[in-house]
This record gives structure tokens, sequence and C-alpha cells, in this order.
């Protein structure tokens, strides 16, 4: 776009309509220039102003031309179509792109020489005291997090994985401020040194300073009224609003902080969802979710997450220092005024009810229930298999991926069974064994990393972990076969071959994404050796892996082969397959039974209490009950668990009927 200088004309006009500058040499316009377009305007330094042909609309009511009212301006570049009005300080040092409001806001400055917008703050997870700090940006993944933050052992991988943040960091560093097209900025406070993404909105702000609000059209970024932010970063579709607070703190891509949330050197990744309580050096993986105004997250790894009110835990013992840390794997639930004293370590898909204070360590045991009694802590293994309540978060959560933006820089798997979870299954499967067989089978109760476990659990535990390794082996093996011709056991043998090296050995869970170890050696040897050398290749790689996870899960389903079926995948036959077949049908069956009743529950007199009230028989009860809540049998869950036993029954009756 061409600009030129004001013509005396011009200058006449602006100044009756009570505008002025420090020098009207340094007001650059665009043709066509409009001067009706502003009103008590005060230039300062060097002003480009692009052109004022369009309009805002007030929501109907009425329409305002676009142009500058009542504010000051200095050194500033301002595109085509912008509305300015009421700056109750000035606006400084910042590039303007098209079709911006900025409205009813006391400032919009850059200070300092120049500035990253967030982008290298340090942000204290974990440990408070410091010692695994993330530098953010706004490319920042789950994934990479996870490795700086998690690999300290590799100081050489954490130092290279800083440096190319700080690469990127230095990329974004300016000494002008950004608001990019289609920005809306209204009746906020102090804005400083904070960079604007496309079609982000900002609304009732109270204090920003040094941020950047990543946005997509596509997937906007918003702020809300009365949120204080200083050194954060925001990505695509990320809302924080309602009061909330953020210091050095990180917000991923449709993440909410919400009424009145406080986040301290936490970082929230893709889907998080956070109200009311609070956070501190919190490494908030996808999906953690905290509600309730007296709920805090501290210290602790999470991913998968729901947090019961009043739930928290401690990381000071009043020694050293606020230097314990927790981990809780994914899919864990904390039920309300459950407290945990750091550290320990929940195993995946548990739920955590009462007060734990002697370090529970539950990673070997997943899907249990950690319960205190009487001031002990109990583990019932495995029962958390059988709940609807698992099944139910598994199926929601992809059904609540809330990122629009096509530029998805968290690969989430979603996959309640995988070599992960399974996995510890089958470890926790001989841990259980070896704890019956080192204290007796005789006996009542056992202990574990100081907490109680009942003889009748133990063998429950073990019995449910052996229908979920069933489940998913057998659902491996079926996939594999599903609609292929089998004339032979070679025909079988040449399907069930693996088509990956890689996928053998120990399983990661890195932040969402789930990987074979050996794979995120061999990630972390490149970054190391330099063989990768920026941020975006990194991700590439990472999304890579993410891709292919299904040939890299087969190759490890075939690698455990023996130890679950005690046979090679090699040598399998069609008689092989069909006893494969049965027992996963079986298992299937039975853990969808359990699933049954244990959603039959919540029909029960006992979930009736509190309906009907003002009636007096029992059938009104009911009446009003069935007419909130709906029927057992026509419950939507219910009617899913129903036709997945029969969707399975049928998948493996066609797989028989192709068996030669």
């Amino acid at each position: 776009m061409e600009y030129r200088k004001l013509t005396a004309e011009e200058i006449a006009l602006l100044e009756s309509r009570g505008c002025s500058a420090s020098s009207w040499d340094g007001v650059m316009v665009a043709d066509p220039f409009r001067p009706e377009h502003y009103r008590n305007v005060s230039f300062a330094g060097t002003v480009w102003l692009g052109t004022t042909e369009g309009s805002v609309d007030r929501g109907g009511a009425f329409s305002q031309p676009c142009g500058i009212y009542d504010a000051a301006v200095a050194d500033c570049r301002i595109g085509n179509d912008v509305l300015i009005n009421r700056i109750g300080n000035y606006i400084a040092r910042y590039d303007i792109a098209d079709r911006v409001v900025v409205e009813n806001t006391a400032r919009l400055t850059m200070e300092g020489p120049d500035s990253t917008f967030g982008n290298g703050v340090e942000v204290s997870v974990l440990n408070e005291t410091g010692g695994r700090e993330v530098p953010i940006c706004d490319r920042l993944s789950a994934h990479v997090a996870y490795m700086i933050a998690m690999y300290r052992h590799d100081s050489e991988l954490v130092r290279r994985l800083r440096s190319l943040i700080s690469d990127y960091a230095e990329s974004r560093r300016s000494s002008r401020g950004t608001v990019e097209e289609g920005v809306e900025i209204l009746n906020s406070g102090a804005i400083t040194n904070v960079y604007f993404g496309p079609a982000a909105r900002v609304d009732g702000a109270t204090r920003l300073t040094n941020g950047s609000i990543m946005s997509d059209p596509a997937d906007p970024a918003y702020v809300g009224p009365n949120v204080m932010a200083s050194d954060f970063i925001m990505q695509a579709g990320a809302r924080v609003d309602d009061g909330a607070v953020m210091v050095h703190a990180f917000v991923g891509q449709a993440t909410h902080l919400t009424r009145l949330f406080s986040a301290h050197d936490s970082l929230f990744f893709a889907n998080c969802a956070c109200e009311n309580g609070e956070s501190a050096a919190v490494f908030g993986g996808p999906y953690t979710v905290t509600m309730h105004k007296s709920s805090l997250l501290i210290a602790g790894m999470f991913s998968f997450l729901n947090a019961g009110s009043g739930s928290n835990q401690s990381n000071h013992m009043y020694k050293l220092g606020p230097i314990h840390q927790g981990v809780v794997d994914r899919g864990s639930k904390t039920t309300s005024d459950s407290y945990i004293l750091w550290p320990a370590h929940i195993g995946a898909f548990s739920l955590v009810m009462g007060r734990h204070v002697s370090h529970p360590d539950t990673s070997r045991l997943p899907f249990s229930y950690l319960i205190e009694s009487a001031g002990v802590s109990h583990l019932v293994p495995g029962v958390n298999l059988k709940s609807v309540g698992t099944i139910r978060d598994a199926q929601k959560w992809p059904k609540r991926d809330k990122r629009r933006t096509s530029d998805k820089l968290d690969f989430i798997n979603f996959n309640l069974l995988s070599p992960y979870t399974v996995s510890k299954m089958m470890d926790g499967v001989a841990l259980l064994d070896d704890i019956e067989r080192t204290s007796g089978v005789t006996s009542e109760t056992y202990s574990y990393q100081g907490m109680m476990i009942k003889a009748s659990a133990l063998r429950k535990g073990r019995r449910y972990y052996g229908m979920a390794i069933d489940k998913f082996m057998g659902n491996s093996v079926i996939k594999r076969l599903e609609g292929a011709r089998l004339g032979s056991d070679e025909d079988i043998r040449r399907l069930l071959a693996p088509t990956l090296k890689a996928g053998a050995g120990e399983w990661l869970d890195i932040a969402g994404l789930i990987v074979p170890k050996s794979e995120m050696k061999r990630l972390t040897a490149d970054i190391t050796s330099g063989a990768v050398t920026t941020l975006a290749g990194v991700n590439d790689r990472l999304k890579a892996l993410h891709e292919s996870y299904y040939e890299l899960e087969w190759t490890w389903v075939v690698e455990n082969f023996r130890r679950w079926w005690g046979k090679e995948c090699s040598e399998l036959t069609a008689a092989d397959i069909r006893q494969i077949a049965e027992r996963w049908l079986g298992s299937v069956v039975t853990i969808d039974r359990m699933l049954y009743d244990d959603a039959r529950k919540e029909f029960s007199s006992v979930a009736r209490i509190g309906f009907g009230v003002d009636v007096t028989s029992d059938r009104n009860t009911r009446a009003d009950f069935e007419h909130v809540r709906g029927w057992f049998e026509r419950d939507p869950f219910v009617r899913m668990v129903l036709d997945h036993i029969d969707a399975k029954t049928a998948l493996a009756e066609d797989l028989y009927s192709r068996l030669p």
C-alpha cells in the first residue's frame, strides 16, 4: 500500500475536529483518506493510517464508521477498516492489521526496547523451588514440555530442547507489538507487550502483560472480564474468563480457565477445564479438569483428570521447603475432600477417596480404587474396569475435543486399553501373584507400599486384569483378520505378521501421546545429536509416531503373544484363533455385563431417594424419577452396552465363518 503526507487542507480539517500532532509530517495516510473519520486524536512520532471505508456493526442498533476517535496514538502502523475509539491513555509502538477494533481501553503499549511476548518465560512445574522449569512458547506441545520437565536425567536432551525453544523465542522478539487481522480489544485496562493473533477477542480484561494470545479465525482465543495475566501464552481456542488470574502460565488449545480460577507457574494443555479453584506448579496434561472453589492442584502431573470438590495435595513437609511432587497417571479421579501427601504416584484410571498420607505408589496397579478408612489406605486393584464411569469417560473425551484449528499441537491418544495400560495390567497380575505368594494364600489381608489389600480384592483384581488383557489382545487379533479371506493357517500367519519392527518393549504415556519407549529414545537421541534442529522438527516426529500408533501397537501385541497366550503369533493355527476369539468374546461379554449391572445401580431404590417430594406412594415416586432420569432399559449407555455385546458376538461369528 502506498502512503503520502497530509495536505494543508486535510491538516486544517483534522485540527478543526480536535486533532493534533507532534509533527504532521510524521502522519502518513493511504488513499482515499477521510479526515471526518478522526476526532480528538493526538498523533506522536511516525504513524501510518490505512483507509477507513468500512464500518463496525453495533449489534444491529447502529454502525460506526471506522477511524480513530478520542485517542492518542504514537509510532503505530494502522491497517484498513480499523476502529480505535475512547482510549484512556494511549496506543504506542503497535502494528495493527486490517479490521481491528480497539475501544474503551486504557492503554495498548510496548515498553522496553523489545519483547518476546511471553515466549521463553520459565514456568516452575512440579517443584516450586525449581529444577523442572519449562520455558514456554506459542508452539509448545504437551509432549515437548513433558520431556523438558521429566527427563532431567538426560541433561543434554533438556539443554537442546531448551535451546530450540530459546531460538524460537528469539525469532518472536520484536521492538513492536502486533495486533493481527480481525482482533477485537474492548472495555479493557492496561495492555503491555502482548501479541494478538488473528480473530482474538479481549473484552473486559483488567491487565495483560508480556504474553501472546495465539488465535485462529477458525478457533479464536478469548479473554473475558476482570482477567489479570502476566508472563503467559494462550493458544488457539483458549478461553480465560470471569476474573481468572494467570502468572507464569500456559493455556493450551481449547483450554478454559474461568470463574476466578488462579493459575501460578502452571501448564494446561489441550482441552483442560479449570474453574473456581487454584493451581500452583502444575503440569496439566490434556483434559485436566477441576471445577470447584475448594480444590487445589499443586506440584503434580495430571492428564485426563477429574478432580472432585475439596481435592488437594501437599508438597511441603515443613523441612526443606515445598520440594515434593506427585504424579497422577491418565484417567484418574479424586472424590470430594480427597487429599494426597506428596510424594506419591497414582496409577492410570484410578479413583482416590479420602486422605492418604503414606505416600502411596499404585503405578503398577492401574484401574484401582484407593480408599481411606480409619486413617489406613486400602487398595482395590482393577475394580475400575467394571465401572460405568470409566467407560463413559473414555467415550466422552474424543467427543469433547473442542479444538477447531487444523493445526493441532498436542497428539492425543484416547484409547482406554493400549500397550501402555495393558502392560501395566500384565505386570499387575504378576505383582498380585507375588504379594499373595509372599504373605501366603490363606491371608485375609495383604500389605503393599503402605496400603492394605483384602484377599478377596486381590483375587478379583487379578481376574479383572485377566479379562481386560484378553479383551485387548483378542480384539487386536480379530481386527487384524477382519474381512480377510482365511483359506489356510499360512494365510492367518501372513496377515498377523507385524509390518513394523518398532513397537516392542515398554510403552510410555507422554502427556497424552502413547508411544513405545524405544521410539522415544530414538527421538531423544536425534535431538541430542542435532539431527533434529527445530521445534517444528520435533513436533513432526511426534506426529508421525502418533499416526503410526496402530501398527506400532500390533508389533507389541505380537511380541507379547507367548507371554499371554503361550504361543508365538507365527505358530498360530485356525484352531488357536478360534480359541482366542472364544476367550475374547467371553471376557468382552463378562465385562459388559458387569458394566450393565453397575449402571443398574443408578436406577435402584436408593437412587430414587429425594424424588417424589410431596407424594405419598412409591408408584408416584418412581414416576417422578422416571420422568427426570428416564428408564433403565432406554438409557443410552445401557443400550450401548447391549448393542456392544451384539456387535462383538456378530464379529466373532463372522470370524468363525471365515476360518478354514
